[in-house]
């Protein structure tokens, strides 16, 4: 299985995974030339996605979802309660599949398992992308450290995971006390020690490696984010930053 982030933060959201001669998009929120020109980069050919998967109805995931289905011809799957929320987003499709939260979609030799997450979207899921007995989790926008969660964790061999803010950094920042209670809510986002706390509860030596994923780009930095996780659980495992502004390196799970 190989797999990289297009882009990871509020800004937009794209993750790329190939396994067995399927390829997926997880997630719509960069536009169509960029998506097509960061799998190009990594010597990927959009058209050849499968399928295009949504997670939920916020806009850095969705904004250009329709697009990839005009522009590139990608079914989209999507749960309905989502696509109730995002249709006027999409514009005109004629290519859209639903799924329930906990179903497994199939792609040939494929299996990408979904689960509901707490997140303050409509019908929020993370995916488990399953092939040849390698599974790859995609764990961002997940609300809290949920029960469920760390068995999720446990049953990957790599993960994208949600380290989206500094807990000083948000206190001492500029959002407003709202916004802050928000994204530290039961709704919001993992913190750094949140996210570093979750993997030493796996057992961190089990990964291949973790991506560090969604960071704000105000509450966050990517050397802080990578420090609070150094600082719990040391150098042995491999970590990865799914950055803001441009793709990942090609990543094998």
């Amino acid at each position: 299985m190989i797999t990289c982030s297009l882009q990871s933060g509020s800004n937009g959201n794209a993750i790329y995974v190939e396994a067995d001669g399927v390829r997926l998009l997880f997630d719509g929120g960069i536009s169509g030339r960029q998506a097509r020109q960061r799998l190009a980069a990594r010597g990927r050919d959009i058209r050849a996605v499968d399928a295009l998967l949504l997670s939920h109805d916020h806009t850095d995931h969705v904004c250009c979802a329709g697009i990839y289905q005009r522009r590139f011809g990608l079914p989209i799957y999507v749960t309905r309660p989502t696509f109730r929320r995002i249709r006027g987003q999409l514009g005109k499709v004629n290519d859209v599949r639903h799924f329930a939260a906990g179903d497994t979609l199939v792609f040939g030799p494929v299996a990408v398992h979904t689960c509901r997450t707490p997140h303050d979207a409509v019908d929020g899921v993370v995916f488990i992308v399953e092939s040849r007995g390698r599974r790859l989790g995609i764990f961002t926008d997940l609300g809290h450290p949920f029960a469920g969660l760390p068995e999720l964790l446990e049953s990957v061999d790599a993960a994208y995971l949600e380290s989206n803010y500094d807990p000083r950094m948000l206190a001492e920042g500029p959002y407003p006390p709202h916004l802050q209670a928000r994204i530290r809510g039961s709704g919001g986002h993992l913190s750094n020690p949140e996210s570093a706390e979750l993997i030493r509860q796996c057992g961190p030596r089990r990964y291949r490696w973790i991506a560090l994923a969604h960071l704000s780009e105000h509450n966050n930095r990517p050397e802080v984010a990578v420090a609070t996780h150094r600082a719990v659980l040391g150098e042995r495992l491999p970590l990865v930053l799914a950055s803001r502004y441009g793709p990942s390196p090609l990543l094998e799970v």
